[in-house]
């Protein structure tokens, strides 16, 4: 599938380039991995728990927390919960990581995809509405950029309809809304910490869902359905009576997330800055609007920072000449081969598709860095 952007190579990681992405590894990572390697155990074991209990403790209140191989396993773990299965009806936004979509193929289910909303990119809760069936299992919204969803128009759709709000919240770690932390609000939210979020474990997840009387069911699911825990106590009765997945994270990788978290206010501080640079510099530039900055009822995690450019395509090229790697992300999904078969009329989707345009957003981005871009933004194109 074409982007309509002429295809060009990743940026090179000269010290000139200000690049898209870029993986944050703290000091303390290595200290904590080395300790993991010298350990008896580097598969799952005490730091996948440690990490649990250090995110829980910093992110949730009473919603449980399982530690899991990415965010994509997250959310298939998620639908299971929920019960979603063949044939069911998942409302879900027609524009996100195919990470959100995907594991609903794996289960079968009737992909009902929603539109936009232009100045957030988020899933338009009054198209939700509209969608809603008999036959409707799920709501799934995804909160794009870091930029949390309308949760409680969502959650009341849901509740009324007596059906879960699944949040995909890969991009979100550390987002409010109205006051509340993402991860205590949806039935289920699935994080990410693939290579280039906020915090990493090299690839993983964490899936919170508030009925924690699910917990053990979760841990099963993670492990090929065995209840780990029984089998190394010497209490497990040697059966197997639901479908589980090899979805558990590494003590390898859960050093990572442990030495990241310690570094997270900092991170998140930094990209808040940037962010808010950003706003400042670019709201009333001709050609421009700005993605995900209007609300003032929800506070960004800030992962990346989105505008809507005319004449994209030049921007972006002028970007690239002066050294800063500009792109898309994501793409709507109704254009892929593997979902042809789940169609609709996406009018928002149809006016933002051609204008969308990611700019660097990082740990390794600076101020001034931000100000050149907007200058040169500012400059023409």
């Amino acid at each position: 599938m074409s982007s309509g952007l002429e295809d060009s190579a990743v940026f090179e990681d000269d010290g000139k380039n200000v690049l898209l992405f870029y993986p944050f590894v703290p000091d303390g990572a290595y200290e904590e991995v080395l300790d993991t390697l010298k350990s008896r155990w580097i598969g799952q074991g005490p730091k996948v728990d440690a990490l649990e209990s250090d995110f829980s403790r910093r992110f949730l209140k009473d919603s449980s927390a399982v530690a899991v191989g990415s965010g994509t396993d997250a959310l298939h773990l998620s639908y299971i919960l929920a019960g979603i299965k063949a044939g069911d009806e998942v409302i879900t936004p027609v524009f996100t990581c195919t990470a959100t979509n995907i594991p609903l193929l794996y289960c079968g289910a009737d992909i009902i995809f929603a539109d936009i909303q232009p100045h957030s990119l988020n899933i338009d809760p009054n198209h939700v509405k509209e969608l809603i069936t008999p036959k409707t299992k799920a709501i799934v919204c995804v909160d794009y950029g870091g930029y949390p969803a309308d949760l409680k128009e969502l959650s009341e759709i849901a509740a009324l309809n007596g059906i879960p709000l699944i949040e995909d919240s890969a991009q979100s770690l550390g987002a409010t809304y109205r006051g509340q932390t993402v991860g205590n609000i949806a039935d289920y939210t699935a994080f990410s910490f693939q290579a280039i979020k906020h915090i990493t474990t090299g690839d993983g997840g964490m899936l919170t869902f508030k009925n924690s009387s699910r917990l053990m069911e979760a841990k099963r699911r993670r492990w090929f359905g065995i209840d780990r825990e029984g089998k190394q106590n010497g209490t497990w009765e040697n059966d197997i009576w639901e479908i589980g997945y090899k979805y558990q994270m590494t003590d390898l990788g859960a050093s990572l997330g442990l030495a990241s978290l310690r570094e997270f206010d900092r991170i998140q501080k930094h990209r808040r800055i940037l962010y808010e640079e950003y706003r400042a510099r670019l709201s009333f530039v001709p050609g421009i609007q700005l993605v995900g900055c209007n609300e003032e009822d929800r506070v960004s995690a800030a992962w990346i920072f989105t505008i809507l450019a005319d004449n994209r395509i030049d921007l972006r090229r002028k970007l690239n000449e002066n050294k800063i790697e500009a792109n898309q992300v994501h793409f709507r999904n109704d254009r892929y081969s593997i979902f042809n078969s789940f169609k609709g009329h996406f009018p928002c989707m149809d006016e933002v598709e051609s204008r969308y345009l990611v700019l660097p957003l990082h740990h390794m981005v600076s101020l001034e860095d931000v100000d050149r871009i907007c200058e040169i933004i500012k400059s023409g194109w």
